[in-house]
């Protein structure tokens, strides 16, 4: 039966289900709470998997990256007014985390992260908790470079059409279709003090569109176009929002939770695209090695770089890159197939490159290598920085 075909037996039904929830004691409302539970954001998933022990190999020991940041005395908003009063329990190994000392969100920009004062050993788990409970599924977990990646979610088109219109909207997309989908990916990160945490979420997002053209005849009168999935631009607001819920499952209440990712103090961004005398660009940013690479890594994220590795140090991202803009358009319209800049390893023109780091003191400067370690001068690595200086500057 086809989304259209649908449409016409719940518009048939509709009055008589509305009928029969009003005649039933109670309200519309309080027959649908239990099956549908209020959500500030409703995202629909396929199905739910259980919660994860955390991985035997997720320790200090593990995580490659260890070196730490310096301290943000300016640009960190602190939780101490709240720790002293109140008793924070949450989910570990046995179920139960060490009470917190403290939380805090720094942040440079746009970006914002999460600083907590446990081992990622203990942050791990209670992360894939959150998204679980966000409706997502986890869809690809490396402990060993501390990267955590959800599927892909719809988020239902809003439709203000009352309870029993609602209602069958957040049970199947088939109704009124999904017009825009989004997967975020958590990275863990050592905090400057041992035995404290840095966690870093990012936003990608896709939007159902038209391509303007006419695939089959729905009957003699009428026709349908065709759409695809294609990036939308990542989303500050919502990773922000994500961060602010992660916040409030470590125990923080909500009001507490938004004040600290709202009032984190911004530091003026610096960062600028240069070129050499051979014309060769590069991406200079007004941050210390250990700054930059954190920053750096967050906006290759953001910008949906797959990092297959990096190596701190020797201040190397390596990355694969999907030149989107060499893509010829997609031809299937199902929604992996047409977004082809996430996972057709066939399409377009793709390659690995060494997003490179060279710390001078209190500045660090980004270039682009090929896979021998030699300056990449080609207009996808222009492309790179460029992307990069817009996350960054």
């Amino acid at each position: 039966m086809g989304r259209n075909d649908w449409r016409v037996l719940l518009f048939a039904a509709g009055p008589m289900l509305a009928l029969g929830l009003a005649g039933c004691s109670g309200t519309a409302d309080d027959l649908l709470d239990p099956i549908l539970p209020e959500q500030d954001a409703a995202y629909k998933s396929s199905k739910t998997a259980p919660p994860l022990e955390v991985p035997p190999d997720l320790s200090s020991a593990t995580l490659n990256d260890k070196m730490v940041v310096p301290s943000l005395a300016s640009g960190s908003a602190t939780y101490s007014a709240y720790a002293s009063g109140n008793q924070v329990a949450s989910a570990g190994i046995n179920g139960v985390l060490p009470q917190l000392n403290g939380v805090r969100v720094e942040r440079a920009g746009s970006e914002r992260w999460l600083v907590v004062d446990v081992p990622p050993g203990v942050v791990w788990p209670k992360v894939r908790d959150f998204w679980l409970s966000q409706g997502f599924l986890v869809a690809m977990e490396d402990p060993g470079i501390g990267i955590m990646e959800t599927d892909w979610a719809e988020k239902l088109t809003s439709f203000d059409g009352g309870a029993v219109s609602n209602f069958f909207q957040k049970l199947s997309s088939e109704l009124y279709g999904a017009t825009t989908r989004d997967m975020f990916r958590t990275r863990l990160e050592h905090g400057t003090i041992p035995g404290t945490t840095e966690v870093y979420v990012s936003h990608r997002g896709a939007e159902y569109v038209s391509t303007g053209k006419v695939s089959r005849a729905l009957d003699s009168t009428g026709s349908e176009e065709d759409h695809i999935w294609q990036p939308r631009p990542s989303d500050p607001e919502l990773e922000a929002e994500m961060l602010n819920r992660l916040v409030i499952t470590f125990g923080i209440n909500r009001e507490a939770a938004s004040t600290l990712v709202a009032t984190a103090a911004e530091r003026p961004p610096r960062a600028r695209l240069v070129r050499d005398g051979e014309g060769t660009s590069a991406l200079d940013v007004q941050d210390n090695f250990s700054r930059a690479w954190r920053r750096t890594g967050l906006a290759l994220d953001r910008v949906g770089f797959t990092v297959e590795d990096r190596d701190r140090s020797r201040g190397l991202y390596y990355v694969r890159y999907i030149d989107t803009d060499k893509l010829e358009s997609a031809k299937d319209d199902s929604f992996l197939g047409s977004l082809k800049f996430w996972g057709d390893d066939n399409a377009g023109d793709q390659n690995e490159y060494l997003v490179s780091l060279i710390g001078k003191q209190s500045t660090t400067q980004i270039v682009i290598l090929d896979t021998d370690g030699k300056r990449e001068q080609s207009e996808t690595a222009d492309r790179i920085l460029g992307l990069l200086h817009e996350q960054l500057k």
